[in-house]
């Protein structure tokens, strides 16, 4: 299928219109809208939080008149009642004559329905224009229908040496004030951060968005992800921070009976407790992270220790590792970044470095196992 260059150029609006959705529009997907008429942009939209307009309507809204118009969107119109109407309605309504898909929605409420209701309405429907980029800004929804699971990203600050800790488990503060900052910024694009006990024992962290929307250039109002804590014992304070901080907190624990006569003083101030199979001698991650995508979790991030890190790793359940790099040295005996039971050379795992950039005084890596993982 032919696209002209007006077409690239107005998709890429559409694109830089729907990051701008990325951290406020979950569950539903990021997703852009800019309606032309006569190479001119009369309307354009993005995703609005869960109950809000999708980006067709706030663009063809702004339109006012969109008669005979092309519109560019980045998700297939969606054809289901759900919070809001049907998109595919609202175009059908304005009588626009050429509607440009990204890509197909993978939801099965969806799924191609809405292009062929646009197609049987005599509308001019084309599709895949540019359609990897807007499949990576929701890599996570994509995931979650395909494979019934979250994108797991995993984030790690470490010494050049490699170490996330003193041997006493002394962390704080490894990387400087705007990695810290940054981090921030991959709290917001989660739907939920998950961490360990150990973690929550040492550093007795908050986990919540200390981020404001001016910020991060958002229009709406940022929530905040759910914390989850994967805790097999049953270990948790009822004095913890991560259970007196705004928001949602999550214990992941086993089901056993011990454990459910535990989680009684959690609940009562305020934890939701979920019970889990065991993976061995530890809870099935799977089975949480399938438990994560049933509550529309599009993206977990997970800020734990080497330990429960490097199980995420180990039982091959990682999609990103995002490293940030200090400049400093920590020594032999300050702890690792994984625990990974990888004995030989052969038995590596082999990342693709998907972006590198200075962060303040720090080096930020984005990567992703290869595809043989």
């Amino acid at each position: 299928m032919t696209f002209s260059a007006q077409d690239h150029s107005m998709m890429g609006q559409a694109l830089q219109l729907a990051a701008k959705a990325r951290y406020t529009s979950a569950p539903n997907p990021a997703v852009g809208c800019v309606v032309v008429v006569n190479d001119r942009v009369i309307g354009q939209g993005f995703t609005r939080p869960a109950g809000g307009n999708h980006a067709e309507v706030e663009a063809l809204q702004m339109a006012g008149e969109a008669a005979g118009s092309t519109l560019y969107v980045t998700l297939e119109p969606c054809s289901h009642q759900g919070k809001t109407g049907p998109c595919v309605q609202a175009i059908i309504k304005a009588n626009v004559a050429r509607v440009v898909v990204a890509c197909e929605d993978p939801n099965p409420k969806v799924s191609g329905s809405g292009i062929q209701q646009l197609k049987d309405a005599g509308i001019e429907v084309q599709v895949g224009l540019m359609e990897a980029q807007a499949i990576a800004l929701n890599k996570g929804f994509f995931k979650r229908f395909t494979e019934g699971t979250p994108w797991v990203l995993v984030k790690m600050a470490a010494s050049l040496d490699g170490r996330t800790a003193m041997a006493s488990g002394q962390s704080q503060w490894i990387t400087s004030p705007a990695a810290r900052l940054d981090v921030q910024r991959l709290r917001a694009a989660s739907c939920a951060i998950v961490t360990g006990i150990g973690t929550q024992e040492m550093d007795n962290p908050s986990l919540t968005l200390r981020i404001t929307e001016e910020q991060l250039g958002v229009e709406d109002s940022l929530q905040q992800p759910i914390r989850v804590v994967v805790d097999a014992q049953m270990k948790m304070s009822a004095d913890a921070r991560l259970l007196q901080a705004p928001g949602l907190c999550v214990i992941a624990t086993l089901d056993e009976p011990q454990q459910r006569e535990k989680s009684q003083a959690l609940v009562a101030v305020g934890a939701e407790v979920i019970f889990l199979p065991a993976q061995g001698q530890h809870i099935d991650l799977q089975a949480l992270l399938e438990v994560l995508a049933q509550r529309e979790c599009n993206q977990v991030m997970v800020e734990a220790g080497a330990g429960l890190a490097g199980a995420f790793i180990a039982e091959g359940l990682l999609d990103e590792l995002v490293c940030y790099w200090a400049p400093k040295l920590f020594g032999s005996q300050a702890r690792p970044m994984f625990d990974l039971p990888i004995e030989t050379i052969d038995a590596h795992l082999a990342l693709s470095v998907k972006d590198m950039r200075m962060v303040g005084e720090d080096i930020k890596l984005t990567m992703q196992p290869d595809k043989d993982y």
